[in-house]
């Protein structure tokens, strides 16, 4: 007798295959969308700020030539954006990720072709009138948008089109700050939700050859470039030990300052897109008090990171920076959250240090070192991105003294976000939405546990000679032997899997009339079977794949001999282990021995 097992999972390694090639013009149109994107934010910096015909990207505004029209020139940008939120799509507003999440958890990975348009549009417009912001948040989310239009556009799976859609993103990313390996970590992080070679593979490919484009169009090296840094290691560490803390109490109450800031605009009694208009009124009042606060500030960071500038720029720059993206980002406005929350956390990095250095000289700790871990915590606990901002880090400064007081303070940072606050920077807003965001990655029970682990005994079985009549006869006299089970093998006169017969292929033979036909006749004839050295993950996808609620379980050879029954309850009671595993606590030995001294 052959018995069905062909499930979806077959074929798995071809569709790999498949989804890594398609991941490659990706990478390729991400890096070059990211390249054409700084150009466009160029061109409108240096005709607002300096009335000239050029390219290349501003790195600091400050010494711009508008005078007093600084009040203007942002609440004019905002109206633009407003007009083509209301008119174009809501999802230009904001900082991008959230929307690309929101699209991974709610519309099966479908982006709207004019996102990929009039997003890094709307950005161009939104920094290049002076917003304090970075394009790389907007570069993720066109990315994004251009990997599930690739994958729209040929037939493949949800889960397939969000790799695509995570593959343009780690693109845009590692094409903005010349790390890959963080991009494709970043997107596993806050994207996938999962690290499997189905992802992981082509998330590489687009990532290194987004890399390729960039060094072809702009050249090697990081986006930011630092001196050697002296870490300070091992003296240092409790002093990144109070960095980390800092930055976590600071990334949830900037958190929770952005969202005040979003609901008030919401309160507003106007149409919102007037909104961004009004946050560019507010950024205006900013940039003329600190004028380092405007544009991408990619040059401030830089001199941060390298020690260039004193205590009471460090908090000017803080305060401000903070102030300015809280009040025009928080209006809707479109623009990135990455580059802002850089610059704030180098600067709290920066700032702790020479306070500690002023409070105890002979500790001599380095403001650029701190500044670098500080810019990384700051964005790991608001993000919940921790691994990721890990080796962003190190990527940029290619110091592995840098791992320890990197890892120290991200990862204290995040546990003291995760403790005050359930929801990231980047996850609030889906939760106000009502979708729910697990960003836990762990092993699926399933996958680590056989169907001989699981399967229960052989039920109730029929001989292939018996008769319709007979079983439900026995059925409707409640018969206590088959009152639970809803299918029943059928046997052949050697003891073999010749059939299955389910509790609806009975109601339609009794329906019918056809009380005298043979179970076999009224069942089916190639049951789908698992086997006992298969997963339970692997079984789960035939039950799924071919709509039945049991499996038989048969030996391999050519006997076929019937050996148990898989069925839904048996599974869970693998799932029931691991939740024992987690949550139910053993007592160790030391307890042991001090009951029985008691």
């Amino acid at each position: 007798m052959q018995h069905e097992h062909r499930t979806p999972l077959e074929g798995e390694g071809f569709r790999i295959f498949f989804v890594s090639i398609l991941s490659a013009p990706i990478g390729i149109l991400g890096g070059l969308a990211a390249w054409l994107l700084f150009k466009l934010i160029g061109l409108f910096s240096n005709f607002v700020f300096y009335q000239k015909f050029s390219f290349m990207l501003p790195m600091d505004l400050s010494d711009h030539r508008l005078g007093y029209w600084l009040l203007l020139v942002p609440a004019l940008g905002g109206l633009i954006v407003g007009l083509m939120g209301k008119y174009g799509t809501a999802k230009i507003r904001g900082h991008g990720i959230p929307e690309v999440m929101e699209a991974v958890l709610t519309n099966r990975s479908r982006v709207q072709p004019r996102v990929a348009l009039l997003k890094p549009l709307s950005v161009a417009i939104s920094i290049g009138t002076g917003g304090p912001f970075g394009a790389e948040g907007p570069i993720i989310q066109t990315g994004g948008a251009l990997g599930s239009l690739f994958g729209q556009m040929i037939e493949v799976s949800a889960s397939e089109r969000k790799v695509l859609l995570a593959s343009g993103a780690a693109a845009g990313m590692a094409a903005t700050f010349s790390t890959p390996i963080s991009a494709v970590i970043f997107a596993i992080e806050l994207l996938l939700f999962e690290f499997k070679p189905r992802s992981f593979i082509p998330l590489v490919i687009s990532a290194t050859l987004a890399m390729t484009v960039h060094d072809a169009l702009v050249g090697n090296g990081p986006l930011f470039h630092v001196s050697p840094m002296d870490f300070g290691l091992p003296f240092s560490l409790p002093f990144y030990a109070l960095l980390g803390i800092l930055c976590g109490l600071g990334a949830v109450g900037f958190s929770r300052l952005f969202y005040w800031v979003e609901e008030q605009f919401e309160r507003l009694p106007l149409d919102p897109l007037w909104w961004p208009a009004i946050g560019g009124v507010g950024l205006g009042v900013v940039g003329l008090v600190e004028p380092r606060v405007l544009g991408v500030g990619y040059q401030t960071i830089t001199a941060i990171l390298n020690d260039k500038l004193d205590l009471l720029s460090l908090f000017s720059i803080l305060i401000w920076k903070s102030i300015a993206l809280l009040v025009s980002l928080g209006s809707g406005t479109s623009g990135g959250l990455l580059a802002p929350m850089f610059t704030m956390g180098a600067a709290l990095g920066g700032a702790v240090a020479i306070l500690l250095n002023l409070a105890f000289p002979a500790l001599h700790l380095s403001p650029a070192a701190f500044a670098m871990v500080g810019m990384a915590a700051l964005f790991a606990a608001a993000s919940r991105a921790t691994f990721a901002f890990i080796i962003f880090a190190f990527e940029i400064t290619r110091n592995y003294d840098s791992i320890l007081p990197l890892m120290f303070a991200c990862v204290l940072a995040t546990a003291i976000a995760l403790k005050i606050s359930r929801h990231s920077i980047m996850t609030e807003r889906l939760a106000r939405r009502g979708m729910k965001v697990d960003q836990n990655y762990e092993v699926d029970p399933f996958r680590q546990t056989n169907v001989e682990d699981a399967m229960a005994d052989i039920p109730f079985t029929l001989q292939d000679s018996a008769t319709v009549g007979e079983i439900a006869s026995r059925i409707a006299a409640h018969d206590p032997v088959l009152s639970l089970q809803q299918s029943f093998p059928i046997l052949d006169e050697n003891g073999r899997l010749s059939g299955i017969l389910s509790r609806g292929d009975i109601l339609r033979a009794v329906e019918k009339g056809d009380m005298a036909k043979s179970v076999i006749e009224a069942g089916r004839r190639e049951p789908v079977v698992a086997y006992p050295d298969e997963s339970l993950h692997d079984a789960l996808a035939k039950m799924l794949y071919h709509e039945v609620a049991s499996l038989p379980v048969v030996e391999r050879d050519d006997a076929g001999q019937m050996v148990g029954l898989l069925t839904r309850a048996s599974m869970l009671e693998a799932r029931l282990g691991r939740f024992q595993e987690e949550h139910v606590r053993e007592k160790g030995w030391l307890g042991k021995l001090f009951g029985k001294a008691a």
